[in-house]
């Protein structure tokens, strides 16, 4: 039997400010990224995330990111690669404090936002992250993009890798994820994020904007949770991926 990994992106609610549909989205998954301070994610949500995810069997992962709150950790900061390995230990720590209290694994670390791009392609930076990763724990899985400059680090590092895909995000020709300030970044149909999705678990491959059948192998299977009507979305790719025959399970379960 086929199986995937369905991870979301979490606890991005910061304070007084609510985003992203948890509680919605989390029933679905069998991953979460879990925000720790950097973009998003105050010690109140993050502790009340791991709980959530205790609960419901899902397995607990870092998203640590820029130190950008007020840019939700989507530009790129002028940081040298000592200082990103620094501010990613930080963020790995800040949450794993929880998720000893709560008695939960941490499991893997992804990065957010412009990290995650940047890291993608910058073997600096991406080394960077790799380092943070293992000087914590070399047990932990490191996630980023399939055919990544970060997943080259890790592989380099000795870390476990998952190479990640999108349900629902669209691609470029290059393998590349197509940028958010084009309205077809994101893919907000729920038939549409199972095709594509069944795309890259059976055949390997994802069809690019312009066409290209772009070779893909993944491991885990991203939908984002801070979009509208993402709890539907991951509903949908959770009910199409099972009556496909393939099983949703988290590497580490």
């Amino acid at each position: 039997m086929l199986t995937i990994d369905l991870n979301c992106d979490c606890g991005e609610s910061y304070g007084a400010f609510r985003v992203g549909d948890d509680e919605g989205i989390l029933p679905f998954v069998s991953s979460a990224n879990v925000a720790c301070g950097g973009h998003a994610g105050d010690p109140m949500v993050m502790r009340q995330t791991v709980r959530r995810c205790r609960e419901l069997g899902v397995a607990v992962g870092a998203h640590p990111s820029y130190p950008d709150l007020h840019g939700f950790g989507r530009r790129v900061l002028p940081l040298t690669s000592d200082e990103i390995e620094n501010w990613v230990l930080t963020q790995i720590g800040a949450l794993a404090a929880i998720t000893c209290a709560e008695k939960v694994e941490l499991c893997h670390v992804k990065p957010h936002g412009a990290l995650y791009n940047v890291a993608a392609q910058d073997m600096v930076v991406a080394m960077a992250i790799a380092r943070a990763v293992a000087a914590f724990s070399r047990e932990l899985a490191l996630v980023g993009l399939a055919g990544s400059a970060l997943i080259a680090a890790g592989h380099e590092l000795g870390l476990p890798v998952l190479a990640e895909a999108f349900a629902d995000r669209t691609y470029e020709a290059n393998g590349r994820l197509r940028d958010r300030r084009y309205a077809d970044a994101l893919i907000i149909d729920p038939a549409q994020c199972l095709a594509q999705t069944l795309q890259i678990v059976r055949d390997r491959m994802v069809v690019a904007v312009d066409g290209t059948a772009v070779p893909l192998q993944a491991d885990t299977i991203c939908l984002h949770g801070d979009t509208p009507g993402a709890a539907a979305r991951a509903a949908a790719l959770r009910r199409g991926l099972e009556a496909a025959g393939i099983a949703v399970r988290s590497p580490q379960r």
